[in-house]
């Protein structure tokens, strides 16, 4: 069964633009126990929002996990881990924090409950509603 996936990153760290441009990349750094659980969870082929936090806070575009994952590299200590991830598309119209908040559809949204998480899982129902949102 395929699941759906939020990843947060700062554009001025690593924008939609980069991700597209590289045409792949590994999710590495998470150092928060839950979003690590949930790099885990993540299987080949699962469809991943990515979302610009801090300065935009809108999802931009959609991914594909391309690698299960696998221990994270630039992690000097600890059980840490990575998957690898490819870009499928740009999303035709951001669609802002602002906006999710608005939808009573995604009230429950784990965007909105839990907000500082870097990684963290969509239902489908939520997904459809957020490419709706874009078009």
């Amino acid at each position: 069964m395929k699941n759906f996936w939020l990843v947060k990153q700062e554009p001025s760290a690593y924008s939609w633009a980069n991700f597209a441009a590289d045409g792949k990349t590994s999710w590495t750094g998470v150092r928060n126990f839950t979003a690590r659980n949930n790099l885990r969870a993540m299987r080949k082929g699962d469809t991943v929002l990515f979302y610009h936090s801090v300065t935009e806070k809108a999802v931009v575009g959609i991914a594909k996990v391309v690698r299960e994952a696998y221990a994270d590299r630039t992690a000097e200590e600890g059980d840490w881990s990575a998957v690898d991830l490819a870009p499928e598309k740009e999303l035709p119209c951001p669609v802002t924090l602002d906006e999710i908040k608005h939808n009573p559809k995604l009230k429950g949204m784990a965007l909105l409950r839990l907000s500082r998480l870097s990684v963290q899982p969509v239902t489908s129902a939520e997904f459809a509603e957020i490419l709706g949102m874009a078009r």
